[in-house]
């Protein structure tokens, strides 16, 4: 007997939970969970993050990816090829200023991916990211050509 594949959970914190609120649930679409006035659970595609207050949190730290500075602390989705423009649209229309617009990342390489990132009201970074083939998401070569 298979078991389901396992979610994870992810703890951030939030320095306004009416703001992380109205993102995750409002922006996003996550249904909302459990709630204490310190922190909101939501549904993000199956996964269980927790928004925790805490007001005095500084996120600054970055690495060099691919020539874009990527907050070295984030998380996200791994969405369908199919979807990752849908999933831009909406970001766009809401009014989410992006802190690396979409584009394509490893272009014909192992790990060939579409990614952009943006960050919540709280400044935690989100990547939202699609691969066009799934066999490519834990790629380790990327000087590798894809049909290679």
């Amino acid at each position: 007997m298979s078991s389901p594949r396992p979610r994870f959970h992810l703890a951030f914190p939030v320095h306004d939970l009416d703001l992380a609120r109205q993102f995750y649930a409002g922006v996003l679409g996550c249904s909302e969970g459990r709630s204490s006035p310190e922190w909101i659970d939501f549904d993000f595609q199956g996964h269980q993050i927790v928004a925790h207050l805490c007001p005095a949190v500084e996120m600054a730290a970055r690495n060099e990816v691919d020539h874009q500075s990527v907050p070295v602390f984030h998380f996200g989705l791994i969405v369908a090829w199919a979807d990752f423009d849908d999933w831009s649209d909406r970001l766009h229309h809401n009014g989410v200023p992006f802190l690396i617009e979409p584009y394509l990342r490893f272009a014909g390489l192992a790990g060939e991916q579409k990614t952009m990132f943006i960050t919540d009201p709280s400044g935690n970074a989100l990547e939202f990211k699609a691969f066009r083939e799934e066999r490519m998401i834990f790629a380790r070569d990327l000087a590798t050509k894809m049909d290679g």
